[in-house]
């Protein structure tokens, strides 16, 4: 079944404006073409200042801290109904009202934090059982999540894991996910936090998968579950294990390292798109 709604999948660290009473010192590259551009990719065709988001802070420790950093954001972009959804358990998933808001919802957004959180609070609950039938359904809802909330979104996600000079058996976690969007794996602050390794490794594990590896101030825009356009500053780098040659990964004992022959690496940019299910680019010179 394709999706009607679209996702939006952020790297993390996208501008979100300052707090009131802050100060904000904007670095923008050439590629920049909006202080919110990424927060503002959460449009339907509906007037902004109708436009109602959920936004779901349950990965994060400090959700008070996001519910105000978030209004200030969506308000300067020119949205003015913003809700918050507290979930930090699977009883609050069941909450009618919730289930309420979700129905009237445009778009929900899940902030980052701790994925595995997230899921535990998440999945297998009829609050994520109505955000993704609204997913199915609607042409207009969008589901957007940034960092652990962009994550969690695929059926199979990483959890955690070790990034050292080579990879070993057990170095990586995977688990679960949202299910979402099917055969991608997600990473965030890819860059920024040297991550390109992680998400190899999880990717050999699952040659299925698609690897996205979102730097920050970076996303992906996926549309019927399979075309995905490139926003923000940074790079979306992807890793493609469909044609491995060879790997030890399954023979290898803790000791010895993994070796790999045969990933394909693509690196999308500000507009390029991708569909994900041929894993091919759309016209990389029309860019």
């Amino acid at each position: 079944m394709i999706p009607k709604g679209k996702l939006i999948i952020i790297g993390g660290h996208e501008d979100k404006g300052a707090l009131p009473g802050q100060n904000l010192t904007v670095h923008k590259n050439k590629n920049q073409k909006s202080r919110f551009e990424i927060l503002g990719a959460l449009i339907t065709k509906i007037p902004r200042q109708h436009h109602v988001i959920e936004v779901i802070a349950s990965a994060s420790s400090i959700p008070e801290e996001m519910d105000e950093m978030y209004i200030n954001a969506y308000k300067q972009e020119g949205f003015t109904h913003v809700g918050f959804i507290k979930v930090d358990n699977a009883a609050d998933a069941s909450n009618e009202e919730y289930l309420t808001k979700i129905r009237y919802a445009h778009a929900v957004f899940f902030t980052g934090g701790d994925q595995v959180k997230l899921i535990a609070a998440l999945s297998e609950t009829p609050l994520m059982a109505a955000i993704t039938k609204k997913y199915y359904s609607d042409e207009h809802f969008i589901v957007g999540g940034t960092s652990a909330g962009a994550m969690c979104m695929p059926e199979v996600i990483i959890t955690g894991g070790i990034i050292g000079a080579a990879l070993y058996k057990d170095d990586i976690h995977i688990a679960k996910g949202l299910g979402l969007v099917k055969d991608v794996l997600v990473d965030t602050h890819f860059i920024k936090r040297g991550r390109f390794a992680r998400l190899a490794h999880a990717v050999t594990l699952n040659p299925s998968c698609l690897g996205i590896g979102l730097e920050e101030d970076t996303a992906l825009l996926i549309s019927e579950g399979n075309k995905a356009k490139c926003i923000g500053s940074g790079m979306v780098v992807l890793i493609d294990g469909s044609n491995i040659t060879d790997t030890n990964i399954s023979t290898a004992d803790h000791s010895t390292p993994i070796v790999v022959a045969g990933l394909v690496v693509s690196i999308m940019a500000e507009g390029s798109r991708y569909l994900l299910k041929e894993r091919v680019f759309e016209a990389i010179h029309k860019i």
